[in-house]
């Protein structure tokens, strides 16, 4: 059996790291396609350093675009490796342009496609990645699901029950994996914190394309800094909107994008974290570390009813709501947050 798997963006590389793992020591025959959605250091090759992943054996080198743009070059450049490899399986991982290019490019070739973090939804259109989950669910043979509720999702959108496989969180194998190698950074160190600090990640449109809101947020976080150390390794692009908009923040810890060990390191050893990111809800979960979500929604809402997680929508809050945190007495175990979900996705796609 031929695996071909696809991904292009930070999210994803933890996500395929388990499942190839798996694979491997299954036997299959496995091709990595980097579509170059991310493309610098730290948002792309330092994860497969640190994840311990081969380098891809295909990269497509799209770069960044408008969302219409980047998705059709995705399209065009991955449809002649697929006709030479022709793969019995694609697996697409998340929610990302490559995810949902590579489903709909596969589709129209009769190739079957397995979707790992099948069935999350936000419920909110105007989040491009919301559209991605849509339409890569519809079009994949095998919805691998993360959640129980994302089960029940599938099946109220009419998805049959044999194409549904509940499998667990892979992202959890990764940092389990990880988590060794992350301690023995020295990283947090380095920079002086302690377990007071607070870590932020921002980069969703809706934070940092607003400039009235993403001047609240500057100044939310450095009142925030008042009283306990603020680090903040800022995307590329939240960095270029901060300096668009004259914004500084002196009494923050302003960093450059650090890879996968070196945020490990800062996340199990904070006080709280404070992101838009979807990932970071479920890391801080699993490490028993407060979140606070600068959304309105969450496709994941096990983080909430199961996990460390708070939606805090108005930036305004948040001040309030660290001072109210207090960390969980028992670091929360969802099902199938055990460090075996990789497994689990090639078992299902190997019997199905």
């Amino acid at each position: 059996m031929k695996l071909l798997h696809v991904v292009g963006a930070r999210p994803n590389f933890p996500k395929l790291a388990p499942v190839h793992r798996a694979g491997r020591e299954a036997g299959l025959s496995q091709i990595v396609v980097h579509t170059g959605q991310h493309y610098d250091d730290a948002l792309s090759d330092a994860f497969f350093r640190d994840l311990g992943i081969a380098a891809p054996d295909v990269n497509l080198a799209v770069g960044s675009d408008s969302h219409a743009l980047q998705t059709a070059r995705i399209m065009e450049r991955i449809e002649p490796v697929l006709l030479e490899t022709r793969p019995d399986w694609i697996v697409v991982y998340g929610d990302v342009n490559s995810t949902m290019a590579g489903a709909i490019v596969a589709s129209k070739l009769g190739i079957r496609v397995a979707h790992v973090e099948a069935g999350l939804r936000s419920f909110d259109r105007t989040m491009p990645e919301e559209i991605n989950r849509i339409v890569t669910d519809r079009l994949a043979d095998l919805l691998l699901t993360p959640s129980r509720d994302a089960d029940a999702q599938l099946r109220a959108e009419g998805e049959p029950d044999a194409e549904i496989v509940f499998v667990g969180n892979v992202m959890i194998d990764s940092l389990f994996h990880a988590l060794p190698a992350a301690r023995a950074t020295g990283f947090r160190e380095s920079l002086g914190l302690n377990g007071s600090a607070v870590v932020v990640t921002l980069h969703r449109p809706s934070n940092v394309d607003d400039s009235k809101r993403i001047e609240l947020l500057a100044n939310v976080l450095s009142e925030i800094a008042l009283e306990r150390p603020v680090v903040f390794p800022a995307h590329p692009r939240t960095k270029l909107r901060l300096e668009a908009a004259g914004l500084r923040m002196d009494r923050v810890q302003m960093l450059e994008p650090v890879g996968y060990l070196e945020m490990l390191d800062l996340v199990e050893h904070a006080f709280a974290v404070v992101t838009d990111s979807g990932g970071l809800q479920e890391e801080t979960t699993a490490l028993g570390i407060p979140c606070l979500t600068i959304r309105p929604n969450t496709e994941r809402p096990i983080t909430i009813t199961e996990g460390t997680n708070r939606l805090v929508p108005n930036p305004a809050d948040i001040v309030a709501e660290l001072r109210q945190l207090r960390p969980p007495a028992v670091i929360p175990r969802p099902e199938g947050w055990d460090g075996h979900a990789g497994e689990r996705v090639i078992a299902a796609i190997v019997s199905h």
